[in-house]
């Protein structure tokens, strides 16, 4: 998801133009609880049933609710850091980093960029993997439909992620693309179709008599899994549950598009409460109506999974819709990464032609197309890179969840509630400051332990795994 902010101009100070010289703002709560639910809702949803089955009908809801509770109150206190020192009349911060540089400052302003770039790489790999597996499902939806679903269907993913990695080294290399609005205009109503789609599928299933077999604590051991598989599972369908609540990035951007009157962390709170309670209903519809359908056998990708075979066109025009949300997402976590490495080698080395040269070439029926060698060899060879580590590690479920785990304890929780005691001069040891402090220690065991189910998931999947092979 993309946000556009307003370019400065200080050559007019008249009523077109806000405090800081942009154009004026005019967004309001209803359009950014607009932005919060297509930035949120995404194929993190696509694995909510199976998260659920690992837990059951009480833990799983639970978890639901907690990370929605937990993420709503972290966004009021991120709310508060879009202006600084005061957050109704302080200097504007308009993106995550800057927010912490200005407020945290050092060493943690350096842990934040880290943090959130860890998190953007991850996620680049993470849809490459997801966009190729939907890609594979068409065929196969296709080929269950011709052949019967006892045909196995083998259709390798690795052809996938090169068209799609493909796709994605042409799409870098066009200038200016934070100016293509529309892509995230088209990402959003994808990602709405496939999870509409998938939830009436759930319950027309459910209606229709074929739900699967449930239990209050979810997978049981000895019967669906062993002990030690129970837990490992359950610590990585809590990270799948943090990867579908990760919003905090783009936070700001979105508070950046509001009017100033009435004062945007209002506004924005109100937004965030919206927001984030209509997601919470439609990830509680998905996982639990998906679990009632499937059961204790809840595929990953419920989409993919193969739970659904008819009407095979439905479930094919789902996936598609998968990948084009895929395509356009990928260029919205790419930008930043892309920004940051060619900002910092033009600094490093100012004199080089190779990275700073730019070559008019004719392009016919586009006109003139400026080319510079550093971007077209460093974005190429980046993409590359995320298509290779997703041939090596095509697993949803478990890198979902290790992505979900990395990012949710320091940008959700960490940082919101450092910058908060800051700002407000909080008392050491006060009832309030010890309790912020238990609730991102306890958010930090959380991330941990999801972080090292998702890694023993990955390891045991790479036992079973052979690389460039057909999948079963």
């Amino acid at each position: 998801m993309h946000i556009e902010t307003p370019e400065a101009n200080f050559g007019d100070g008249g009523k077109n133009f806000d405090d800081d010289g942009r154009i004026k703002r005019t967004g309001t709560w209803v359009t950014a609880s607009a932005h919060i639910i297509t930035a949120v809702i995404g194929s993190g949803v696509l694995s909510l049933a199976w998260a659920i089955a690992q837990m059951g009908w009480v833990a799983g809801p639970a978890v639901l609710f907690a990370f929605s509770f937990i993420t709503y109150f972290t966004s009021t206190l991120l709310a508060d850091s879009y202006r600084s020192p005061d957050p109704v009349h302080g200097k504007r911060n308009y993106t995550y980093s800057e927010a912490v540089r200005a407020i945290l400052g050092g060493r943690r302003y350096q842990l934040c960029g880290l943090a959130q770039y860890i998190n953007l790489v991850g996620v680049t790999i993470g849809y490459t993997i997801t966009a190729s597996i939907s890609m594979v499902a068409v065929r196969r939806s296709n080929c269950f439909h011709k052949h019967g679903h006892q045909d196995k269907c083998n259709i390798s993913n690795n052809p996938s992620m090169i068209i799609f990695a493909c796709i994605e080294i042409v799409l870098s290399q066009i200038q200016n693309f934070h100016k293509l609005s529309w892509l995230s205009i088209v990402a959003a109503i994808m990602s709405f179709a496939y999870s509409s789609i998938g939830l009436g599928l759930s319950v027309a299933k459910v209606a229709g008599g074929g739900h699967g077999r449930t239990s209050v604590t979810g997978v049981q051991i000895g019967v669906d899994v062993t002990g030690s598989e129970k837990v490992w599972r359950t610590f990585q369908a809590v990270g799948d549950i943090a990867f579908a609540y990760a919003y905090s990035n783009v936070l700001i951007e979105i508070q950046d598009t509001l009017k100033s009157s009435p004062p945007e962390n209002r506004a924005m709170k109100r937004a965030s409460l919206i927001g984030i309670t209509t997601t919470t209903l439609f990830y509680v519809l998905c996982g639990c109506l998906g679990y009632a359908a499937f059961g204790n056998d809840a595929p990953g990708n419920f989409l993919t999974g193969f739970g659904f075979y008819e009407p095979f066109w439905l479930i094919d025009f789902a996936n598609v819709c998968i990948a084009v949300h895929l395509v356009g997402a990928y260029q919205v976590f790419v930008q930043p990464i892309f920004g940051f490495v060619e900002k910092w080698s033009k600094e490093r080395w100012s004199d080089s032609q190779f990275i700073n040269g730019e070559h008019a070439l004719k392009v016919p029926l586009c006109g003139s197309y400026n080319v510079n060698f550093f971007r077209v060899v460093w974005r190429t060879a980046y993409v590359i890179f995320t298509a290779v580590i997703a041939m090596l590690f095509p697993f949803f479920n478990d890198f979902l969840g290790l992505i979900g785990s990395l990012s949710f304890w320091p940008l959700t929780v960490y940082f919101p509630i450092e910058m908060y005691v800051k700002r407000s001069n909080m008392q050491r040891y006060s009832l309030t400051w010890i309790g912020l402090k238990i609730l991102s220690w306890a958010c930090l065991v959380i991330s941990i332990i999801s972080a090292v189910g998702s890694i023993q998931g990955l390891a045991q999947a790479l036992k079973k795994y052979q690389p460039f092979k057909a999948q079963q």
